[in-house]
């Protein structure tokens, strides 16, 4: 059974950072890449960047800049650093792994930015 948990989410202000968790079930090489998703209120989930086990990049071209991906293979867990936070940024950032059939989530955690 995968397991994917999330951490670090929850209240800050505007021009903030925040730093969230992944730590997988397993080896992280046993996926194909592992990122992050986010869905605000009313809205589909999105992007907002991934990582190959060996370190390639993948981020939504409006986050380039203030949000970076990176894993720590020996702890299997994925990092997002947000910095600058914007109140358009407030969401549920979700931890996804692609396996090489499937698909894993993590239970989300909540982003919510004060402007």
């Amino acid at each position: 059974q995968v397991q994917l948990v999330e951490s670090g989410g929850g209240l800050v202000q505007a021009g903030g950072s925040l730093r969230l968790s992944c730590v997988a079930s397993g080896s992280i090489y046993s996926y194909n890449a592992m990122g992050w998703y986010r869905q605000a209120r009313g809205k589909q989930r999105e992007l907002v960047a991934a990582i190959t086990p060996f370190g390639r990049t993948n981020y939504a071209d409006s986050l380039k800049g203030r949000f970076t991906i990176s894993r720590d293979s020996a702890k299997s867990t994925v990092y997002l650093q947000m910095n600058s936070l914007k109140f358009e940024d407030t969401a549920v950032y979700y931890c996804n792994a692609k396996g090489p059939d499937n698909d894993y989530w993590g239970q989300g955690t909540q982003v919510t930015v004060s402007s």
